[in-house]
């Protein structure tokens, strides 16, 4: 059910701004200069985030630049407004047989549907109601259904390499724990060696249960144990765990992602104690399958928290496809601001920016052009987005009835999520009055959101650097929030 403001005014910042400062701050333009970065490199929009569109800064914000993640604002805001805060995923687990004295003899389908969020703690919880039923023999196949998402071929190393980093996972329609294993290892001195556990429990996959241990600082330890992840059903380790570092964890994407969902399953189900005569495979669910239980995700309004305040792509990415199962309803006209939106069974990339694009101008208006979208993560060298785009939209939300929800998905300056890193200087006046959003790629870093400022107005605030020494600049944008947090009357 579409409980967005499907009929919401256009809205639009006004032509010329009551006070608009084309000139950066001295301690802005100090920081880019230290940085090496001229400021033609940096686009950026101060103006209030309520009532009259007062600016107080505005250097190159009319300028198309490409945002980084700071483009997950666009795909959770269009996200909150479509489909609602309490908004939820269903995972369906039916049949095509029959449940008697322990057994299920037939097929258990599993049919996903873009949950963004399905961890092991709740595929854990489904597989356990469906044993409670009666299902802990399964007397056939376990199908799993990606069909709700259209998708093209995935490879995780084709943005820059860096195949096995969890952030390039990508996106499914059955999208199991972020297609990710967890490693953990514990030093045991008096053995001399670091035992190794992981999870989730993989079908088909031999890890290495210890690594000698050595003493040494604990430095790049990863790079110590020289593990090696180029075969499918096996993790090795060549090298040593430096017995200072303790404790560690190291999430890792698994390096045959097209077969993670399939290992996982079969994993957990036979670790919640049920067992399977088949195999897991993939494929479509029979019509008339009949349905054994419906795993529902959390609500949308913590799935956006998680995109936003940590910056999860691949969740950014399920949010997005989601958008794609919405089109435009049949005989529906272009612009009209009564146009409703109906839902359709496959999602695709094209149909989620179709629908991004149409709720935009219909939300927005036509003064700004709507965003460039790839995936709506912001993982991406195409995406594109100017500062005055996303004023327009921070200035909507902070009206939106339900715009609390989204300031709060954001990260606390100094204080939560990947905006810790920011207002920590000793005296900040932006620690714990910043709400935003980040975004970091090898060549652009930024932030947009919302600040607090000392003369008690609360400014929409975007700044955005593309440029090879980006990330040299964050000082700069740090400056900024700054002084903004501390402008006085």
């Amino acid at each position: 059910m579409l409980t967005g403001l499907l009929g919401a005014a256009a809205f639009a910042l006004p032509g010329c701004a009551l006070s608009a400062i084309d000139t950066l701050p001295p301690p802005v333009r100090s920081a880019l200069n230290k940085a090496g970065v001229p400021a033609s490199a940096l686009s950026a929009l101060v103006v209030a985030a309520d009532g009259p569109a007062h600016e107080r800064l505005r250097h190159r914000a009319e300028a198309s630049v490409n945002p980084a993640s700071v483009m997950k604002l666009v795909t959770t805001y269009a996200a909150l407004d479509l489909l609602g805060p309490d908004h939820t995923w269903s995972t369906e687990f039916r049949t095509d047989g029959e449940i008697a004295g322990g057994v299920l003899r037939g097929n258990l389908y599993v049919r996903g549907g873009g949950d963004p969020k399905l961890v092991l703690e709740r595929l854990q919880d489904a597989f356990m109601q469906l044993q409670d039923q009666g299902a802990r023999v399964i007397l056939g196949d376990m199908v799993l259904d990606h069909s709700a998402f259209d998708l093209p071929p995935h490879n995780p190393g084709d943005f820059d390499g860096e195949a096995l980093r969890p952030y390039n996972a990508g996106p499914d329609a059955l999208l199991v724990n972020f297609k990710s294993v967890v490693l953990r290892f514990s030093p045991d001195p008096v053995a001399g060696v670091a035992r190794v556990y992981s999870e989730p429990p993989m079908e088909g996959l031999t890890i290495d249960a210890t690594v000698p241990l050595v003493r040494a600082a604990c430095g790049d330890w990863r790079s110590a144990l020289q593990a090696r992840f180029d075969d499918a059903n096996r993790i090795r380790f060549d090298g040593r765990f430096p017995q200072s570092c303790g404790e560690r964890q190291w999430p890792v994407a698994y390096q045959d992602p097209a077969s993670y969902a399939a290992r996982a399953m079969e994993g957990m189900w036979r670790a919640t104690g049920g067992s399977l005569t088949g195999r897991v495979r993939e494929g479509l669910t029979p019509p008339g399958s009949r349905l054994l239980l419906e795993a529902q995700s959390l609500p949308l309004s913590d799935i956006i928290t998680d995109v936003n305040q940590w910056s999860n792509n691949v969740m950014a990415q399920q949010v997005f496809l989601t958008l794609g199962r919405l089109n435009l309803a049949p005989g529906m006209t272009e612009g009209r601001l009564s146009d409703r939106l109906a839902p359709v069974r496959t999602a695709r990339y094209d149909s989620a920016r179709e629908v991004v694009t149409h709720w935009w101008r219909r939300t927005l208006g036509t003064r700004h052009a709507p965003p460039v979208m790839d995936n709506g993560a912001g993982l991406s060298r195409v995406e594109r987005i100017t500062p005055d785009a996303l004023g327009a939209l921070l200035r909507h939300a902070a009206t939106h009835p339900r715009g609390d929800q989204f300031v709060q998905s954001l990260s606390l300056a100094g204080v939560s999520g990947t905006a810790a890193r920011y207002a920590r200087a000793p005296g900040s006046q932006a620690r714990g009055n910043a709400w935003l959003k980040t975004g970091t790629l090898r060549d652009v870093i930024g932030v947009a959101g919302y600040v607090h400022a000392a003369n008690g107005t609360r400014y929409a605030v975007v700044a955005l650097v593309n440029h090879e020494q980006a990330p040299a600049a964050r000082p700069a944008i740090d400056a900024l929030i700054d002084w903004v947090a501390a402008m006085p009357d």
